[in-house]
């Protein structure tokens, strides 16, 4: 019996130093994984850097700029760009490093290019398709087009009201400008008398903004040559009260484009009156208008030859964002009717407090309400989406947050389809083809307002809140939308494109 427990003692000896002699293994093998990391992420790092470089060199020398999926990669830091990255590989379901990036930013590098925007994610996902070993003769073959882009004069532009869209559209010019061979913001046009403490406002309000933070670069007031200066390029800050006015020719400006942004002018006739002043020839409003093209980028631009047509409008924020969608999903599967519910952030034409407005509902306090209102936006998608005219109603609910909206479409379909096959249906339109700049399609789970504000598409689709009904004919999809931002740079593509500054393009 004592040998018995005897033996049984040993054993246990036994058993725990074996377990500890595990613990030990365990550990070591953390503590070399973990050295592994570290190394495997400083190189990632190191990688990310000299990828900023090049993204900077390119920019600044050749006038080529490298975008990750449509996102912005100019100004941005190290981990911001590993970020990117981690999307990227979510989206494509595709194993992109940041080593194959760098290498074909190399390699973009090394071709004499006319000035061009080029999708490194876009890139980095068709090579790995592919499969082609050698990376500089699969990046010289696809980028082999630039040479057939036409050349192009920089445009002058003047921005006409400088309230939260302008100063937006301000920003993205001047963050833009590189060598100046694109868009170059000359003239910034407000009213009243611009006093030296006028101008040291306009200039506080560009360079700190609540909802969009900083601006990235340098925004100093000069009152004696009457100009901000903005990232050390002076514009001139100019005072109207009637755009006709103005002869923009006298301070070297001509044959510019002047952005409205002011909300005053709507009609063709008002508009025209830009084109009165010396040294404007075409004119962009930054809202609905009246008898003049609306259009959303992407779509309809080019039933507009900007060479015949002069005034054109980029019409509304809300617009810009359902129209991309339904396009792909009237295109692919016919909508026969439908509902759209805007649920916007509230905007400068509410009333901070209770007070009298000329619309019932606004006059209420716009941060402490939900607010019905009404949007024209189900009847404006018709002019760009002919299809659909009579097939929509819409309303809208104002809603007590800063900025970043929402819009819920509910359609009844021609042929029924599945959430599923709904969701990749999206997926490939924002992946490939004429709406990538367009569409970003949302892979959170838990995607709130403030998530999407800085987005540059018009349309993000929440592919995790689609619902369709089990008969497959009725399907309620959600799209976020930065309201300024998101806004702000489908305005900015439709100006390029009436200006005739149109790069060669990759996605």
């Amino acid at each position: 019996m004592n040998d018995f427990f005897y033996d049984i003692g040993k054993i246990k000896s036994l058993f725990y130093r074996i377990n500890n002699e595990h613990q030990k293994i365990n550990i070591m093998n953390s503590i070399e994984s973990f050295e592994k990391d570290l190394s495997f992420q400083v190189d990632r790092r190191r990688a990310t850097v000299e990828l900023i470089k090049i993204i900077s060199d390119l920019w600044y020398d050749k006038t080529v700029e490298l975008i990750l999926f449509r996102n912005q990669l100019l100004d941005r830091n190290v981990s911001e760009i590993l970020s990117l990255m981690e999307y990227a590989k979510e989206f494509v379901q595709k194993p992109i490093s940041i080593f194959d990036t760098v290498e074909i930013a190399r390699k973009i590098k090394d071709l004499d290019l006319p000035p061009s925007k080029i999708d490194l994610g876009k890139l980095n996902y068709v090579y790995h398709l592919t499969g082609k070993k050698d990376i500089g003769e699969f990046v010289a073959e696809k980028l082999s087009d630039a040479k057939k882009t036409n050349g192009f004069h920089p445009k002058d532009v003047i921005l006409y009201g400088f309230g939260r869209i302008g100063r937006l559209l301000a920003r993205e010019l001047m963050s833009k400008t590189g060598k100046g061979k694109q868009m170059r913001l000359r003239a910034i046009v407000v009213r009243g008398e611009i006093t030296e403490e006028v101008l040291e406002k306009r200039a506080a309000m560009l360079r700190n903004d609540s909802v969009h933070g900083n601006f990235s670069g340098s925004v100093r007031a000069d009152f004696k040559n009457r100009c901000l200066v903005i990232n050390e390029i002076r514009v001139l800050l100019l005072s109207a009260k009637n755009p006709e006015d103005l002869d923009y020719t006298s301070y070297g400006i001509d044959e510019a484009l002047v952005i409205d942004n002011s909300g005053a002018f709507r009609s063709e006739e008002a508009l025209g009156r830009h084109l009165i002043a010396k040294g404007v020839n075409k004119v962009l409003l930054t809202a609905p208008g009246k008898d003049v093209p609306n259009i959303v980028y992407g779509i309809n631009q080019k039933k507009h030859d900007p060479i015949e047509t002069d005034i054109f409008s980029a019409a509304s924020c809300t617009t810009n964002a359902i129209t991309p969608i339904l396009k792909v999903i009237n295109d692919n599967l016919g909508i026969e009717h439908g509902h759209l519910e805007t649920i916007h952030a509230y905007t400068n034409d509410q009333n901070l407090v209770d007070n009298m407005h000329k619309k019932y509902r606004r006059g209420r306090a716009a941060a402490l309400n939900m607010v019905i209102t009404e949007t024209g936006a189900g009847q404006a998608v018709s002019k760009a989406i002919p299809e659909l005219a009579g097939k929509l109603t819409s309303n809208a609910i104002r809603v007590p947050v800063p900025n970043g909206s929402l819009v819920v479409l509910n359609l009844m379909l021609s042929n029924p389809t599945s959430k599923e096959n709904l969701n990749a249906l999206i997926k490939k339109y924002a992946l490939e083809g004429e709406l990538v700049e367009q569409i970003r399609y949302s892979l959170n789970n838990e995607l709130v307002s403030s998530d999407i504000v800085g987005s540059s598409e018009p349309s993000i689709y929440d592919s995790a809140a689609t619902i369709v009904s089990e008969d497959g004919k009725n399907a309620i999809v959600y799209i976020w939308y930065d309201n300024e931002y998101g806004y702000s740079h489908q305005v900015m593509r439709l100006a390029r494109y009436i200006s005739g500054v149109r790069r060669y393009t990759y996605y």
